[in-house]
């Protein structure tokens, strides 16, 4: 069953809106098996605008499922985040759940109405392959670069740590850094 952390940023997290997260989220549990015991972390914030955003993540084992919606109406929004994770979990579960199988993976699944085959193999084919070469660079040269090419995102050998990083573009139009571990 699927836990609900509800959490609000310039809003009170009232009863009913408690309420209505966790009977819009509990709708999924039907995807999830009894031994995932998934927690969704829900944030609902509240701007001065009066608009509202409603995110929700749901970390799996092998599998992050996260969607998000800036709507006036928050009630909207949580339907609307509700409706964009179940269109995630249906399209991806067939796949996931076969390629899974291939690596052996047994603790992860997710379960449920088989309407899911609607994700074809077609729609996630690979269209294009690029080799790249990576030049030793820091991060805010690779953001230069990126925004040279006119590209969302650069990949790069960050020239500190000798490992592979990424540079991408943000929604807010500012820029995230991914740093590879080993």
């Amino acid at each position: 069953m699927l836990k609900i952390n509800v959490r609000g940023e310039n809003i009170e997290v009232t009863p009913a809106i408690r309420s209505y997260v966790e009977k819009r989220l509990h709708n999924l549990d039907k995807y999830f098996n009894e031994t995932d015991n998934p927690i969704a972390h829900v944030n609902l914030k509240v701007y001065g605008n009066k608009n509202s955003k409603v995110e929700v993540t749901i970390p799996l084992p092998y599998l992050i499922l996260r969607a998000e919606k800036m709507e006036a109406d928050m009630y909207k929004g949580i339907d609307d985040v509700f409706e964009k994770l179940e269109r995630q979990i249906r399209k991806y579960k067939t796949k996931i759940n076969r390629k899974s199988r291939e690596k052996g993976l047994k603790d992860f699944n997710l379960i449920g109405p088989d309407d899911a085959n609607d994700a074809s193999d077609s729609d996630l084919s690979i269209v294009r392959t690029k080799h790249v070469s990576l030049k030793p660079m820091d991060a805010q040269e690779a953001v230069l670069q990126m925004d040279m090419l006119g590209h969302n995102f650069f990949v790069f050998e960050d020239a500190d740590t000798n490992g592979t990083s990424i540079v991408y573009r943000r929604k807010d139009g500012r820029y995230g850094l991914i740093e590879t571990g080993e």
